[in-house]
């Protein structure tokens, strides 16, 4: 990737919003309020780059995908600074920094400036960066301008199996959950669809009393729901805005 902030799409469609989405209302205070406090934070290049760089993809990103599923900002950073091998300065459309640890860079990448107009040398040099920032330490999460805005359930389940993880590792998760729970629900979420007692005798051994057991505590405490089939509820769902329930 050049330094030079890429063009998104010469278009900016319109947003089809997902049913479960927040009100708009909402969604436009916080996003308001987290594009403010960093601006406060900054000067220099690093403000500028966000004032010019945050743009239509970016909010997109975070009303189409992250705030639907994340429910909050916290730990998330626009346009962030980071250095390349050379350490030339180059920023990240956001870095995920939760408290309990880990670092997930996320970019937006449109066809038009990521493959159509990439040469060569622009090719190598992204691979290459994503591979030195992979040994150090970060987690890269690429999503299509297409898909944020035509596909975005796809980006969320792909942006929960990549993030949930992370959240497992907050001290009242520790506190509040048994090792078998947090695993039954570290799967859950890694599975990115409904669970079934089933899943944990062929994963496990457990007892279908068992499973299903540690299936309605979690439901119990409002990290899993039911999905009922006919009388009997044998599949269940994580809870939407899962670091809201959790942190």
């Amino acid at each position: 990737m050049s330094q030079r902030k890429k063009t998104t799409t010469p278009e900016q469609p319109s947003v089809l919003r997902p049913a479960n989405a927040p009100a708009s209302l909402e969604f436009e205070h916080a996003h308001s309020i987290f594009v403010r406090r960093h601006l406060d934070a900054r000067s220099g290049e690093r403000r500028g780059r966000l004032e010019r760089g945050h743009q239509y993809a970016e909010k997109l990103f975070l009303e189409q995908v992250w705030w639907p599923l994340i429910g909050s900002f916290d730990g998330l950073h626009p346009e962030y600074e980071i250095h390349d091998w050379n350490r030339r300065s180059q920023f990240l459309d956001f870095a995920f920094l939760p408290e309990g640890g880990g670092r997930i860079g996320i970019e937006c990448d449109g066809f038009q400036s990521h493959i159509k107009d990439m040469d060569r040398e622009k090719f190598s040099y992204a691979l290459n960066r994503d591979t030195f920032l992979t040994g150090m330490g970060w987690k890269m999460l690429h999503f299509a301008f297409d898909d944020i805005q035509r596909r975005p359930d796809v980006c969320r389940m792909l942006l929960q199996l990549s993030v949930g993880p992370l959240l497992f590792d907050s001290r009242r998760i520790k506190q509040t959950l048994t090792p078998e729970e947090k695993e039954v629900l570290r799967l859950a979420w890694r599975l990115g669809r409904a669970i079934r007692p089933k899943d944990l005798k062929d994963l496990y051994g457990f007892g279908h009393r068992k499973a299903n057991v540690l299936l309605k505590s979690l439901v119990d405490r409002q990290l899993l729901r039911s999905v009922s089939e006919g009388t009997y509820a044998c599949r269940y769902e994580t809870v939407g805005r899962f670091p809201e329930q959790l942190l």
